[in-house]
């Protein structure tokens, strides 16, 4: 009776090599195919910030991932912070334990020695405990939003914040940032952006005032999020504090402290 059980798992385990050699493949593609000195330039140019329209092909997005973000929909975890947030949010627990196709990007050795170039340090992955450092967010009801914030670091070292689109099927949900609000010496940018399935969205957190628009009925949009950091290390005080923000603005009080103070560093 065992024999069944452990095809069914050595099938698992194939189908599962597949994806991470495809996703490697295709990251390792993608980096190939950069103009690094035009997106460098850019990037330092935009207050370190940086738009790569079609980073991945969006068939490729589409056909690998967002099977993965259509299947974890039932784990979705609604919040509503009145008049700065509403939306749903799926934690890195759940993608690592239920959808590890999207860690294959996000520990790529080959897109963070890219990252590592373009902004000048060594970028880490987030500790273990951090449920942000490689989440989705749902836009999926009218009115999902988020008002106009940094990505604030509490760690002891900087935080970088890589956006890459899963589903847009909108015209009034956008990612809307102003350029330059944290330098008075220059005139604030304002863009709005789609960002549509393969784009990629790359900035310093403490750099970039943005937001996301509210949704229309009968829309829907999904992002990946991916964070990194130049020293994992984080305060008592601020783990606290950024925990109970991460329970009440994001992923739940249960998803967040049941591996709160568990996590080591991710290799």
């Amino acid at each position: 009776c065992a024999l069944p059980i452990l095809t069914e798992r050595k099938r698992g385990e194939d189908m599962q090599s597949t994806s991470t050699q495809s996703v490697t493949e295709a990251v390792d593609r993608a980096v190939a195919a950069l103009d690094f000195d035009r997106l460098h330039k850019a990037y330092w140019a935009q207050n370190e910030f940086l738009v790569i329209k079609q980073f991945l092909p969006r068939s490729f997005v589409e056909s690998t991932f967002v099977p993965q973000v259509e299947g974890l929909k039932p784990r979705i975890n609604r919040n509503y912070i009145p008049g700065h947030k509403k939306g749903g949010s799926v934690s890195y627990y759940t993608v690592q334990e239920q959808a590890p196709v999207f860690l294959d990007l996000y520990r790529s050795s080959a897109y963070r020695d890219f990252l590592n170039r373009l902004v000048h340090a060594n970028l880490l992955l987030c500790p273990d405990n951090d449920p942000h450092s490689c989440a989705l967010y749902y836009y999926t009801e009218p009115g999902d939003h988020i008002g106009f914030h940094y990505d604030t670091s509490y760690y002891k070292g900087a935080r970088y914040t890589i956006l890459l689109g899963m589903v847009d099927r909108s015209t009034h949900c956008k990612l809307v940032c102003d350029l330059f609000k944290d330098d008075p010496a220059k005139e604030t940018q304002h863009l709005e952006l789609i960002t549509e399935p393969g784009d990629m969205v790359i900035f310093n957190g403490d750099k970039l005032w943005h937001a996301v628009t509210p949704l229309a009925e009968g829309e829907e949009r999904v992002a990946l999020t991916m964070e990194y950091v130049t020293n994992p290390e984080m305060g008592r005080f601020k783990r606290l504090y950024s925990n109970l923000k991460d329970s009440f603005a994001y992923f739940g009080l249960k998803t967040v402290f049941k591996r709160a103070f568990s996590g080591k560093p991710a290799s």
